[in-house]
């Protein structure tokens, strides 16, 4: 099948988060499945000029938007046998971050039409438009819009691709009238939400298949506490959903050869992990000691990630023979809440307060425990890549977390990390207590990080399932 894959990021051209992680795997997992795999996304100016000498135009052409006429120039880059596209228009992209402007509904506007236009300008041929949240959420409406003009389209299936239910795209209905598309998609079972256009309704309603990046969150989505407002419509389109859990790249992630960090272990070599964690002690200033278990974070610093529950245990937790380390940027309120605690605790505690990818694959291999007690977690990355490098976790049962980490058994051995159910901070503590407790006991400490590490979430099992939807659709075997 020829799939032609659309996201508003992917690593390593343009990262904000764990979106830009997926677009840069699995494309490159289902090209291994047999498919013929293309990738487009916008020509952000923070795209680094080594990538840019090694594009070459292959086409341009204008997108109407209202009364205007915009520039789209497409500019090709081949990597690993996947010709992924960028679309350039200087005027939109030209930005100092990737979203957050004024004018992003225009702007995605601009992208999702472009993109469409794309398709037929250089003929490719498509099967499958598989898009990914509210940024390309009206890809699979105007695949259906020209369709009614233009037998190019017909046949073109789309998926769409929730990874985050809470941002939504959500503008003004005016905005209609810019992407060139009828008022007669603004109604309650359309694009209308409220007296506004939502972007990420508009995948759900006009995709002709539905997915979520984990199994566990397809069902929550259809319920209040987690439907942000969009449950009723989801429940709708129910007959064509599906949860499909996301995976990491093995070779980027994979502690026997990461160049990230200092040294190299493997399950048959793991002791080389107790030296990257002197190595994690020095570089976040704490003291050495390898005997004191270290809880870490690798975070958005944002309430949906649990921290109001850290923030009502912290103190009481590093009164105790810990050390816990935190690497991240967000909301000032957490980002003070752990600068404080650092003051407080300067031998226990060690926040940096930014991003910074060699210091994250560090955190990964020489921390004991990771924490991720999140409010609600899609599916979550930051978990298998700490299996991955043997660090076990505590996360609540949400979402792709209850789907990705095995609770631990001390009674029969089984199990991958640690969890708990409800959105309770003495749940979390004392989950964290018994984490503790059973890292004190070496060889069911050693038999648990073992487990982890032989847990398997690359992107072949999930490459399939994705394989198996796309027959499903250009069959519409429902």
């Amino acid at each position: 099948m020829k799939v032609l894959f659309v996201a508003s990021e992917m690593a390593p051209f343009a990262k904000t988060g764990g979106l830009a992680d997926v677009a840069g795997s699995l494309p490159f997992a289902l090209q291994r499945e047999g498919h013929q795999v293309s990738v487009v996304l916008p020509l952000y100016s923070k795209i680094g000029e080594n990538y840019r000498q090694e594009m070459k135009k292959v086409g341009e052409f204008y997108v109407d938007l209202d009364w205007r006429s915009q520039y789209a120039g497409i500019f090709l880059y081949q990597k690993d046998g996947i010709d992924i596209y960028f679309v350039d228009n200087e005027f939109y992209f030209h930005r100092h971050a990737l979203y957050g402007m004024y004018d992003d509904g225009e702007r995605f506007v601009f992208f999702n039409k472009a993109v469409v236009h794309m398709i037929k300008q250089l003929d490719l041929e498509t099967d499958i438009v598989h898009s990914n949240d509210w940024h390309t959420g009206l890809i699979p409406l105007y695949v259906k819009d020209f369709a009614k003009g233009d037998q190019y389209y017909k046949d073109i299936k789309t998926v769409f691709t929730i990874h985050n239910l809470k941002y939504q795209g959500i503008f003004p209905q005016s905005i209609l009238t810019l992407a060139g598309l009828s008022f007669e998609y603004f109604h309650e079972e359309g694009l209308k939400y409220y007296e506004s256009v939502n972007f990420m309704k508009a995948g759900i309603v006009y995709s002709d298949a539905l997915t979520t990046v984990s199994s566990s969150y397809a069902q929550e989505i259809k319920y209040e506490f987690y439907g942000e407002s969009l449950q009723g419509i989801i429940r709708r389109h129910e007959y064509k959903l599906m949860g499909i859990i996301n995976g990491i790249d093995y070779d980027l992630y994979n502690p026997e050869k990461d160049q990230r960090i200092p040294y190299h272990y493997s399950l048959k070599n793991p002791g080389d992990k107790m030296k990257n964690k002197t190595a994690l002690q020095e570089t976040f200033g704490l003291p050495l000691n390898k005997d004191v278990p270290i809880i870490s974070m690798v975070s958005r610093l944002v309430d949906m990630k649990g921290l109001d529950l850290v923030r009502y245990i912290l103190d009481e937790l590093l009164q105790g023979d810990i050390q816990v380390v935190v690497l991240g940027t967000g909301d000032k309120e957490y980002e003070d809440m752990f600068r404080h605690f650092q003051w407080k605790y300067p031998d226990k505690m060690s926040a940096h307060i930014y991003f910074n990818e060699e210091e994250a694959h560090l955190v990964y291999a020489g921390s004991d425990i990771f924490l991720m007690p999140s409010m609600a977690e899609p599916c979550g990355i930051s978990q298998l890549i700490a299996l991955r490098y043997g660090t076990v976790p505590v996360v609540r049962e949400a979402g792709g977390l209850k789907d990705t980490v095995i609770p631990f058994n001390e009674f029969t051995g089984e199990g991958t990390g640690f969890t708990f159910a409800n959105y309770n901070a003495h749940e979390l503590l004392y989950t964290i207590k018994r984490a503790i407790d059973i890292y004190s006991e070496e060889d069911q400490w050693n038999g648990l990080v073992e487990r982890t590490m032989k847990a398997k979430h690359d992107w072949d099992k999930s490459s399939k399932e994705y394989t198996k939807l796309y027959n499903t659709l250009l069959h519409q075997r429902w």
